[in-house]
């Protein structure tokens, strides 16, 4: 068998998972089903049980293809230097992704959702694990914090990922703390808070980076 295929097989296991459960369960599904919860657990949104086979091409399976391709078709083959960590990197996501999709076709079946909270949770422990990654990304255009500072100096790419990094592992932390302290009708909110913060902060942080250093190349 060809290595990089049998590398891979785990990765093509974890995709299949959900769709695997959804075949179990698919003849004791009715037509309409659920497909959307609010903050309280609360169903607000219908539709054909179809749909819930679109929701597993867009979660694990798109997931796989992308950070399956992006290695081919990066220019300047940046990505393909992380090795190990990129094919950790896509374990970790298509996990995430793989597990969402059981979780959400698992509410749709019981038309409920038992622990709202698991959701806050489960995006902690990925905001973490990508607060752990941030430090081994190279430069490249298609995974990290690209702004056009960071793309414009390693030395920024660098400080800025090492900023994000620790703010996302410190921001996934206080998100799985608050799922268990918290009921997710409030927290639904804070969660809202926390990743506007994650997403904005290093952008920032890339712009005064970079027009420090400008200064003091001009000095």
């Amino acid at each position: 068998m060809n290595l990089e295929l049998k590398k891979e097989l785990p990765l093509i296991g974890i995709v299949l998972i959900p769709f695997v459960y959804l075949a179990t369960i698919w003849n004791s599904l009715p037509e309409i089903v659920p497909i959307h919860w609010n903050s309280k657990g609360e169903i607000d949104g219908w539709g054909n049980k179809f749909t819930l086979i679109v929701m597993l091409l867009m979660l694990p399976v798109l997931t796989y293809v992308i950070l399956s391709t992006i290695t081919k078709i990066d220019p300047k083959k940046r990505m393909s230097l992380m090795g190990g960590k990129l094919y950790q990197l896509k374990f970790v996501m298509v996990l995430f992704m793989s597990i969402l999709a059981l979780f959400i076709v698992y509410s749709t079946k019981s038309q409920s959702v038992s622990s709202p909270s698991f959701i806050f949770a489960l995006a902690g422990a990925l905001f973490m694990i990508l607060g752990n990654y941030f430090k081994v990304i190279r430069p490249n255009y298609f995974i990290g914090i690209k702004t056009p500072w960071t793309l414009e100096s390693q030395e920024v790419w660098k400080t800025t990922h090492l900023f994000a990094g620790k703010l996302w592992f410190i921001a996934g932390l206080i998100t799985i703390l608050g799922s268990l302290i918290f009921e997710s009708s409030i927290f639904s909110k804070v969660f809202l808070i926390i990743v506007f913060s994650i997403a904005i902060a290093p952008i920032a942080y890339s712009y005064i980076k970079y027009r420090s250093l400008k200064k003091k190349e001009n000095l």
